[in-house]
């Protein structure tokens, strides 16, 4: 009798995760689709004045393509004068693709979850960092290369090196798998212990 009733409960518990992952899905998707441009602008501000303190450049500018998804991030060397403006374009749903599953995941686990605000305070952290660090990397790796292609920087096969495996070690696994690691962050670090 008691094993009928657990099962039934199971039952309730899995339907309910699966309903708001479904439903949660489908409304972050909407209103992702919204925001996720001035997002992405917030992201590549923040990672371009980042990199323009470690490259030796001036943050000039961000344009944007509105037909293509795409924004531009200006820069101009410190050291060559500010008569050479080299732009690094970005598509930004090459990053926040799975922004809307990351947000449906997180909120499926909330009956499964303890410390609820602290739990998504820290996966919405995690989210960011990860985007900074893929548009940091992204940067780096593009002005090292079109320094080295223009002479203003001289070939230094550890920085290239450092440069593309961060970016495409962020680009292949973190980003691609990003919504299983913040549920999965999020379930181990704060499951309900009952």
């Amino acid at each position: 009798m008691q094993k009928v009733k657990k099962q039934q409960q199971h039952k309730k518990v899995i339907f309910k995760t699966v309903c708001t992952f479904v439903i949660s899905y489908l409304i972050f998707l909407i209103l992702w689709i919204q925001v996720k441009d001035y997002y992405g602008k917030g992201i590549l501000f923040t990672a371009s004045h980042l990199i323009a303190g470690i490259k030796d450049v001036t943050f000039e500018e961000i344009t944007e393509e509105k037909d293509r998804d795409i924004i531009k991030a200006t820069f101009s060397p410190l050291r060559h004068g500010s008569n050479i403006l080299i732009d690094i374009p970005l598509k930004t749903s090459s990053y926040t693709f799975n922004a809307p599953l990351t947000f449906a995941i997180m909120a499926s686990l909330y009956l499964f979850i303890r410390k609820r605000g602290r739990a998504y305070g820290e996966a919405l952290l995690i989210l960011f960092f990860v985007h900074l660090l893929y548009v940091f990397s992204f940067e780096a790796k593009e002005l090292t290369k079109v320094f080295i292609e223009r002479g203003l920087e001289a070939v230094s096969n550890p920085r290239i090196f450092a440069y593309q495996f961060l970016w495409s070690f962020t680009d292949n696994m973190v980003i691609r798998f990003e919504p299983f690691l913040i549920g999965f962050y999020m379930f181990i670090r704060f499951r309900n212990k009952s």
